[in-house]
């Protein structure tokens, strides 16, 4: 590991975790505000769902580390969200368990120690023309809707209320854009930059307003070898 160390915070979750440091995404504008103020680590798994992730938690965010991350913030919902394949394989995961899953989750990170923040991304809304243009035959059923994201993302919000956990309801804030539907993603899923620029904003308001001690908003954060150079 190199030094010195800065707070680590943790992008945990499926593709629009995986894909967030691509050119415009939301990782990868978190990295470049952050550049000397935290290191912004990627944990990102395509095709993940809730019941995955869980069994990999140990895995990830080991007890014993020497250093644990100062924030983490999980996407999972919209895999899950699914609607069952025929065969019984694939991502969905029944919102029961998806919740139960969600709160094993919250509980072990915010074990991890005393300073470690947690915050959820809800389901984000997703375009489903595009989708059938982009991932479906157009005679099936599509499996991944918009009213399913809707109700595993209230899912989401309503357990971080019960557990005091902070959240981000992207299923919300893309859908205040008027034209979200066709901005907001490169193929109806994963984010366009202008997408990611809502993630963004979001995450950031959260960060802001949050009262936490230290404060993790970058204005409020140390700048590594900030002091006053004598050259």
């Amino acid at each position: 590991m190199v030094g010195p160390g800065r707070p680590q915070f943790v992008l945990f979750g499926s593709s629009i975790v995986q894909f967030s440091f691509g050119d415009g995404g939301w990782g990868a504008s978190l990295a470049d505000l952050y550049a000397r103020e935290a290191d912004i680590i990627l944990r990102g798994y395509s095709g993940w769902n809730s019941r995955l992730a869980l069994e990999v938690l140990e895995k990830v965010f080991p007890k014993d580390a020497a250093t644990q991350p100062s924030l983490v913030i999980v996407y999972f919902g919209g895999n899950d969200s699914m609607r069952p394949h025929p065969s019984g394989l694939g991502p969905h995961v029944p919102l029961p368990e998806y919740v139960e899953n969600m709160r094993k989750i919250a509980k072990y990170l915010k074990s991890l120690s005393d300073c470690t923040r947690v915050i959820f991304l809800s389901a984000p809304p997703v375009n489903e023309e595009k989708i059938r243009e982009s991932w479906s035959d157009k005679n099936q059923e599509l499996r991944r809707t918009n009213d399913l994201c809707r109700v595993y993302s209230e899912a989401c919000i309503k357990l971080c209320r019960e557990m005091n956990i902070k959240a981000v309801d992207l299923w919300t804030a893309m859908q205040k854009r008027d034209d979200w539907a066709t901005a907001c993603f490169t193929d109806g899923i994963h984010f366009s930059p202008e997408g990611s620029e809502i993630v963004v904003e979001e995450i950031l308001r959260v960060l802001k307003e949050a009262d936490w001690k230290p404060s993790l908003y970058w204005e409020s954060m140390p700048t590594e070898f900030g002091e006053d150079s004598p050259y």
